[in-house]
């Protein structure tokens, strides 16, 4: 006789968003591909093989979050946060400095990146917290901006100003899922633009010449205003067809820097050209869509405040990197999801969607019972 958690969880899985599923493994393969072809002659079969091998343990994550569920995750939210939070402390005072940052922690042969990590807890906590105080009023509002800032501080600290934004994004995402005042919102930003110049001088060297050639690449064309002019000639250089699959010549010539993680999307839009661009921002639209539905079915508020703070989340990256790719945003480092080369990154979202799923079957469940 069949176990009853096993029972349920073949339920489970089987009520899943087929749509939603095919559109991030149509992604996630694609994007294999291109890591192969973005390091073809430099170890290129290495980075696809390995982000195959993330794509596993990415489909087990996703399976084992939907075995557990998403309200035995909530109901864990502060002790994960916090052990996040604990990471993030141990990663901005023992990692070692890489390209100016430490965002990086070693546990043998494992290497992770803890600040993608805390991405998914810092749903949770918000999740739990907005939803168990309303931000209706300033005080609950400000508890949930207080929430969100230690992990906010902690990755600044380390400095990873890319990560930093996305959670800030992911706070103002479930802020507004959970009902807070436009009025308050719209005081964030404003306050942020005005504390602008004072957050410049707290700014690295590398940053504020990364927003500078933002402005004007041509001011260090063969320095720091490199990567932004390569980026754009592989993209303008991919026409309305594209060049084909592994006849892109700027990552073949070595002129595109970090082609398989920043700029996985020049070298895409080389390739496959515009109409591929096109496409590959439908997939993107299909997931949203399909998460967001997942939250529409839901009458679980927490639910709906996570699922806005994903979609915000991977909408952010989706946006900042295909953005700087093409020079209408300054260069953050921040992975094209499902795409760009990275085991933390793909991992993170992996297990979000799986949070994701529960919440999908969870409403598939509940619409059977009617």
């Amino acid at each position: 006789m069949e176990a009853p958690h096993l029972s349920i969880l073949k339920e489970d899985l089987a009520a899943q968003d087929r749509l939603l599923l095919c559109a991030v493994m149509i992604l996630t393969v694609w994007g294999i591909f291109c890591i192969y072809s973005a390091g073809v002659g430099r170890g290129g079969g290495g980075f696809a093989l390995r982000q195959g091998g993330w794509l596993l343990l990415g489909i087990v994550c996703y399976i084992s979050v939907v075995a557990v569920g998403y309200r035995r995750l909530m109901e864990r939210a502060y002790p994960i946060y916090a052990l996040t939070l604990l990471l993030l402390l141990l990663t901005a005072l023992l990692a070692p400095r890489v390209k100016g940052a430490q965002s990086w922690l070693s546990l043998g042969f494992f290497r992770f990146q803890p600040s993608e990590f805390a991405k998914i807890s810092l749903l949770l906590v918000l999740s739990k917290s907005l939803s168990r105080y309303p931000p209706l009023s300033l005080k609950p509002f400000l508890i949930g901006l207080a929430v969100a800032s230690p992990a906010i501080l902690l990755v600044l600290a380390q400095p990873d100003a890319g990560s930093a934004l996305v959670y800030i994004v992911i706070t103002l995402g479930a802020l507004f899922a959970a009902g807070a005042p436009v009025r308050y919102l719209a005081s964030i930003m404003g306050a942020g633009i005005v504390a602008a110049p004072f957050l410049w001088l707290g700014l690295k060297d590398y940053q504020k010449m990364r927003l500078l050639v933002f402005l004007d690449p041509t001011r260090d064309p063969l320095g720091a205003g490199y990567n932004v002019l390569q980026s754009r000639i592989a993209v303008g250089s991919g026409g309305f067809w594209g060049k084909g699959f592994l006849k892109g010549m700027q990552s073949k010539l070595r002129f595109l820097p970090e082609p398989h993680t920043d700029f996985i999307f020049s070298v895409y839009s080389e390739e496959f050209g515009f109409l591929g661009a096109c496409v590959l921002l439908l997939l993107f639209a299909i997931v949203f869509h399909r998460m967001i539905t997942a939250a529409l079915r839901s009458r679980d508020v927490r639910c709906k405040v996570l699922v806005a703070g994903a979609v915000t989340w991977i909408w952010f990256q989706a946006f900042e990197s295909i953005g700087m790719s093409i020079g209408l945003l300054p260069i953050t480092g921040l992975p094209l999801p499902f795409l760009s080369y990275g085991g933390s990154s793909l991992l993170s979202i992996f297990i979000a969607l799986g949070v994701v799923g529960s919440i999908y079957a969870d409403g598939a469940q509940r619409i059977r019972q009617i």
